[in-house]
Order: C-alpha cells, then structure tokens, then sequence
C-alpha cells in the first residue's frame, strides 16, 4: 500500500505544474472551459514544457558546478514558478491575439486566438459606443463599460445609458450612473465611434 501511495503522490507532483498552468490559463481568459479530457490533455502539454524547462535549467545548472543536486521538493516548487510563467505568457499571446496575428500576416490561418467572433468585435472596438438592439424593439444607447465574454450569458453595464425612440435621445434617470442589461435579451448590438456621436 505504501508503494501505492508513494506512486500516487510522485505521478502527482509530476503533473502539478501542468495542472497549475491550466487553472492560471483559464482564471485569466475568456475561454470556456473545456471537458475534464481536455482539460487533462491541457494539463499534460503544459507538464511536458514545464518538465522539459526543469531539465534544461538543471543541466546548465551541472554545466556551471558539476556537484549540484535538486531536492524533490526544490524541484517541484521550480516546475510550478516555470509552468505558472509559461501560461501567463500564453495568456497574453492569447488575449492580444499575438501569434494568430502572426500567423494571418504568413496567410498560415484566417483564425483569431479569440474564444468566439463575439468576442473579437468587442476587443477590436475598445473606443466605440454601442445601440443594443433589445427583445421588444427597444434600443438602448450609451458606453459598454463591461460586457459579457459570451452572447448567451452575462450582463452588459451601460454608462450614459440612453433609450433610443424613432429619432430621439431620452436620458434614463437623472442620477442613474449605469443600467445592467441581460445578455440573452440583446439581439444584435451596433457599434457607433465616439467621433460620431452626434449622429448614432
């Protein structure tokens, strides 16, 4: 039973940096999370970097003083900080759609790194103001200062809120400072720039 467990826990330590990875990678995009498989699958990718980095750094480590030697516990706690680096830099690679930029300009993919086209359209007009096209025909118009990462859950928050009727403005409440509208009643949302705001 103790050989059991003493297997359990070295496959574990093997395979926590890959797990930590996973967990940082998906607490800080907008990916939906996948099924435990991938997310297995996930966790492997980044255990195989991470382990392979810890190799690397103990072998130039041998290089430079021939008598060094890694604790278990040293080693374990240098795989983490490496895989937790590895998956913030694929955070930022991902939300700034870095690579597939690079890879679109090559004429390699047509792809975004982007969860969803949803997402894009936000991203990519960070300075517009937006007309939600609401259930009901209503419209509402103002500034999206939050804005759900997905189109069939969430909330928008809308600053200088303003209903639009026929071709009229009116103002929400003289003290409201923003209004919180569901994701799943906006049918369509329109972008307008903030240059041309006297006409949206």
């Amino acid at each position: 039973m103790s050989w059991a467990s003493s297997e359990v826990v070295s496959v574990l330590s093997f395979l926590l940096p890959g797990f930590v990875a996973a967990a940082v990678f998906h607490s800080l995009t907008s990916y939906p999370k996948p099924n435990e498989f991938d997310r297995v699958v996930q966790a492997l990718i980044f255990t195989i970097i991470a382990q392979a980095a810890v190799q690397g750094i103990q072998w130039m480590a041998r290089l430079v003083n021939s008598e060094v030697y890694w604790i278990a516990e040293v080693e374990i706690l240098v795989s983490v900080c490496i895989a937790v680096a590895l998956a913030v830099v694929i955070v930022y690679l991902s939300n700034h759609d870095t690579l597939h930029g690079l890879l679109r300009r090559l004429g390699v993919t047509k792809e975004t790194a982007y969860p969803s086209e949803w997402y894009s359209t936000f991203y990519r007009n960070p300075d517009c103001y937006v007309i939600l096209h609401l259930q009901g025909q209503r419209r509402l118009y103002g500034w999206p200062e939050e804005w759900p990462s997905r189109p069939d859950q969430g909330h928008f928050i809308i600053a200088e809120g303003e209903w639009l009727v026929e071709d009229q403005r009116i103002l929400l409440a003289e003290d409201a400072v923003a209004i919180v509208i569901p994701a799943k009643e906006v049918e369509m949302v329109e972008f307008i720039r903030a240059e041309s705001l006297d006409s949206p």
